[in-house]
Formats: structure tokens, C-alpha cells, sequence
């Protein structure tokens, strides 16, 4: 325990982190009226609560001694660092300083705003289901009016055709709540381990507790769903057989669930960095850690279970009922069973690295989250795969070499797009003691760094300078794109369908990387500098001495 001033009558000693090693930074000279930023004191944390038991027995047990599991009677969390006084807690969740926590008196607006945030909303719905036209009637294209037809008689056809290859069906309701019921259930019963998010600023740096459990979830998934098949219960083919029902049932629980969220907070006055603008606070949600009676956190529970195991479900229905069909299952559309399950099993395996991410730390449960989760990710990310079921395979057919060049493409990507993840999460949890080491496969080389080096910052943070970051400050990024562009090459070039992924989530990294770059910046102040000078490359690791040439500077050094 780092003692205090008051403690020994000395000024206290700098925080060390065991196993990491500072990087050196420029030494800037000051002006000795400025008084260097104090070192954060740290109190020990509070042990995690047992791996072996369930979230539901955990919770119990706080109840029955009587102590406090969190804000709403939702979540257990130790209090490190100490917290400062409220203007500056403010200050560090990007609100001026000496303002109410619940109020966004920032002045800054994501998404274009009002508008651009209004019309995200009402585009990318209507966007999926003219996509899921295109694949039933259009041949796998995108539908467009034929020679001499007015737009309104082009609209009003794709409104009638939407509405017959989209019909929520009961059938569909029940399977796709059954299936949320279901995760719900194995999230309070299966085991797991408990790992620590950051620390809330408003809420006095309370760190909050996240039960991580999802890697035995997803597996007593593919059981459970294997016997329902085998007994012809439900049949998996079901999944994409009536694909346009659980679309419209997922696009309308998203809008559904978005309503009752936002209203759900402000009714419990959990709101937080409200605007007062409605539509653009209600796209980017209310309430910043919604949970249920302390059981199950709401964000981490939508962003790793429902898309990542509908998409990988909706992969294996692809698989059955091309096999069903052709008696064999083609390369292509096993390419998209091994990248789903690569990445479903990835959330699963590192659940407990995704607690201290910016989407669990700092955004909201809003639309975006939520829609994103419950619609987005698992019933458009599934274009590839919906197409080569579709279609005959000497459509899209490859040879055996450039199969075998993609499927390793894949594998280097994935790879690296393991690997860094982890090393930046890990290099987190160590710095602040809340390392959770778990086995889960595959553990692969070089997750874990040893003595990282990383710039110690002015206001008490880090920016790691190893690994994989010691290359390029976001590539993550780039591993990301490259596997869902193989996503789109397994496909071929015949529908722009399978491409929409790539294309989308091109716009998506630039735009983050933009927004993260400007935060940081405005963050770290001049350590943001250094360490851009010490990590110049943005995506691609290219030589900082000899950049090849002017095209490569702008494109990938920033």
C-alpha cells in the first residue's frame, strides 16, 4: 500500500508497476512556478469474488451479509484510486469542471450531431432490409428501378417485397426472445471468473465487478442447438430458411429495447452527459452501466452473446443446409464457419479483457449500442455467407491455391488481431493489479509482454510503446479489416453484398481513429506528442526512417 504524506511526514515514493518498464520521454524544461502532477494514490483492491461460484450465488451472498452491490442495488466494486473532488472528476469524463455529472456540458456532438444521428437511425434499418431484398429477389445485387419506372413505383415494390420476405412471424419472436431468455439463464448459472472495469470518475472511481462467463456459454449454446436439431425441435436450417423474419424481429426489438432503456433510465434518474437534444441522447443512450438486480450487466451481456452467437449459429445453419442440399459443404462457406467461430470464440476467451474498453467504460446504453448489438452485427455480418447459400458454387468457386491464400490470410489476421488486443488489456490490468489469467483456447504466443516499455503521462496514465503497439497505434484496426476483408475475397466479386462489411467498416475505423486521436490528444497534451513521435505509423507498421513514399505518409503515418 502506498502510504501518503500525512502517513509518514514525507513526500510519498512513485507508483511502480511490477514487470513494466517506463519508456523515456523528452525531458521538457518547466517553469518552476508550475507544480508537477502529483502521483495517484492507490488503495488495495478488493478481492474478486470466487471464480467457482455462479453470478447468481455471488450476489446472493452480498445481500444476505447486508452489503451494497453498487449504484440501483446493481454492482459490487471497490473504490482505487481515491477519488478527487467533483469538478475535476468531471473535467476527466470530458464535462467542464464544477458541473453536474448527468449534464453534457461539453459542447461536442458525435455522429454529425442531431441530424447525422437521426438519420443513422432511420437509414440503417431500412438499409438492411433493401439489402435483404437484393439477396431473395434481386439475385444477390442491389435493387434498383428498372428502365422508365418512377422512384415512387421503385419504393413502394420495394415496401411490398420487404414486407413479404421480412414477416416478423410468431415463430420468430419466440426463437429470437427464447434465445436472449436462454443466454440470460446461462449467464446466472454457468461458472465463471469476475475481473474489474475502470474506475467510474462520477461514481468516486468505484470500479465495478463484470461476471465472465460467456466461453461456457457459448459452448452449452452449440450443445443445446445440436439437440434441438438432431430432434427436429428446431431445426438450425431455420435460421436461414426464415432469415427475413428474424431480421425484422431483430431490427424491431433493437428500436424496442433502445425506447425502454432510455426511458428506463431517466424514470430512475441514472441518466448521464445528457445533451437535452432527444434524438441524439437517445442515440447514444442514458444510462452508462445499466445492470438487472445485480445479476447481469446489460452492455457486456449484448455486445459478446447475442451477435457473435447468432452470427456463428446462422454460419453452422449456412453449413447444415448446404450439405443438406449439395451433400458436401463448399470451401467457402466453411471458410465463413472457421471466421465466425474465430471470432465468437475470441469475445468468449478474452470477456474479461473487454472491461476496460472505451465501450464499457465510457459509452452509453443507448440506440447505437443496442441496435448495433441486437440487429447490426449479427443480421448484416452475414451477407457473405446468406450469398453462397444461395448461390450455386461455380459462381463463386476459387482454386485450391487461393483458397488455401485466404484461408491463411485469415489466420495471420487473426492472429494479430488476438494478440494485440490482449497484449494492450493485459498491459492495463497489470498496471492496476486486476490481471485475471485464464486458459481458455487458444492462448497463443506473445499475448502476455514481458517488461513493456510505455510512457508514463502528466496526468497519471500510460501509452504502452511494445508489442504490437510499439508498431502501429492501431493495429488493432488494421487486423480487424484484414479479417473481414477476407470475409469478402472468400466470396469472390459476382454481388456487392459480401463487400458491404469491408466497406462499412473502412468508414467506421477511419472515423474512430479520427475521434480517438483528437481525445487522446486533447488527453495527454504533449506525452500524446512524444508518443507519437516514439509510435508514428497510425495502421500499417511501415519503416519510420525511410516511409516509401508520400502516398504512405498521408495514408498511414498521422
Amino acid at each position: 500500500m502506498v502510504q501518503t504524506r500525512s502517513q509518514t511526514g514525507k513526500t510519498p515514493r512513485k507508483q511502480e508497476y511490477p514487470g513494466l518498464v517506463p519508456t523515456p520521454a523528452v525531458r521538457r524544461s518547466r517553469p518552476s512556478s508550475v507544480k508537477p502532477t502529483p502521483e495517484p494514490e492507490f488503495e488495495p483492491l478488493t478481492p474478486s469474488p470466487t471464480p467457482e461460484k455462479s453470478a447468481f450465488e455471488v450476489v446472493m451472498e452480498f445481500k444476505l451479509r447486508g452489503m451494497p452491490y453498487g449504484e440501483n442495488g446493481s454492482a459490487n466494486g471497490s473504490t482505487v484510486p481515491k477519488g478527487p473532488a467533483a469538478s475535476d472528476v468531471a473535467a476527466r469524463d470530458n464535462l467542464k469542471m464544477g458541473y453536474d455529472h448527468r449534464v453534457d456540458n461539453s459542447g461536442e456532438f458525435e455522429f454529425g450531431g442531431v441530424w447525422g444521428t437521426g438519420l443513422v437511425m432511420v437509414f440503417f434499418p431500412l438499409l438492411m432490409w433493401y439489402m435483404w431484398v437484393g439477396q431473395v429477389y434481386y439475385n444477390s445485387q442491389f435493387p434498383m428501378p428498372e428502365k422508365g419506372e418512377a422512384i415512387g413505383d421503385f419504393a413502394a415494390k420495394l415496401v411490398k417485397l420487404a414486407y413479404e420476405c421480412s414477416y416478423p412471424t410468431g415463430k420468430a419472436w419466440l426463437v429470437y426472445w427464447g434465445f436472449l431468455a436462454y443466454q440470460s439463464l446461462l449467464y446466472v448459472t454457468l461458472p465463471g471468473v469476475w475481473a474489474k472495469g475502470n474506475p467510474i470518475p462520477h461514481r468516486n472511481n468505484v470500479r465495478l465487478d463484470y461476471y465472465c462467463n460467456a466461453i461456457w456459454a457459448f459452448y452449452f449454446t452449440i450443445a443445446t442447438v445440436i439437440v434441438f436439431h438432431v430432434t427436429r425441435i428446431l431445426p438450425i436450417t431455420f435460421l436461414v430458411d426464415e432469415f427475413g423474419s428474424l431480421l425484422s424481429v431483430g431490427i424491431l426489438s433493437g428500436i424496442l429495447v433502445s425506447f425502454v432503456g432510455y426511458f428506463s433510465a431517466l424514470y430512475r434518474g441514472a441518466q448521464h452527459r445528457m445533451t437535452g437534444r432527444f434524438v441524439y441522447d437517445f442515440f447514444m443512450g442514458a444510462e452508462l452501466n445499466p445492470r438487472i438486480f445485480g445479476l447481469m450487466d446489460l452492455k457486456m451481456f449484448f455486445e459478446i452473446r447475442l451477435p457473435w452467437f447468432i452470427l456463428f449459429h446462422v454460419s453452422c445453419a449456412a453449413a447444415v443446409k448446404q450439405y443438406e442440399t449439395l451433400g458436401y459443404v463448399t470451401p467457402q462457406v466453411a471458410f465463413f464457419l472457421l471466421a465466425h467461430w474465430l471470432y465468437t470464440n475470441a469475445c468468449c476467451k478474452g470477456e474479461e479483457l473487454i472491461v476496460t474498453t472505451w465501450d464499457m467504460s465510457h459509452e452509453k446504453w443507448g440506440y447505437m449500442l443496442i441496435f448495433w448489438n441486437m440487429a447490426g452485427v449479427p443480421l448484416t455480418y452475414c451477407h457473405g455467407v446468406l450469398y453462397l447459400v444461395r448461390h450455386d458454387p461455380s459462381i463463386y468457386r476459387w482454386s485450391t491455391g487461393v483458397n488455401v491464400s485466404l484461408y491463411a490470410f485469415l489466420l495471420c489476421a487473426y492472429y494479430v488481431f488476438d494478440t494485440c488486443n490482449s497484449q494492450k488489456n493485459r498491459f492495463r490490468q497489470v498496471e492496476k493489479g486486476t490481471l485475471v489469467v485464464r486458459k481458455a483456447f487458444p492462448q497463443l504466443p506473445w499475448q502476455t509482454l514481458k517488461n513493456p516499455k510505455f510512457i508514463r503521462c502528466k496526468n497519471g496514465g500510460t501509452l504502452l510503446t511494445s508489442g504490437w503497439y510499439g508498431l502501429a497505434r492501431k493495429v488493432h484496426y488494421t487486423a480487424d479489416f484484414c479479417q473481414l476483408t477476407s470475409w469478402g475475397l472468400i466470396c469472390g466479386f459476382a454481388s456487392p453484398l459480401p463487400w458491404f462489411l469491408p466497406a462499412f467498416f473502412m468508414t467506421m475505423i477511419l472515423h474512430r481513429a479520427w475521434r480517438d486521436t483528437d481525445r487522446c490528444a486533447k488527453k495527454y497534451g504533449a506525452d500524446w506528442e512524444e508518443y507519437r513521435r516514439q509510435v508514428p505509423y497510425l495502421f500499417i507498421p511501415v519503416s519510420p526512417c525511410h516511409p516509401s513514399s508520400l502516398s504512405t505518409k498521408l495514408i498511414f503515418r498521422t
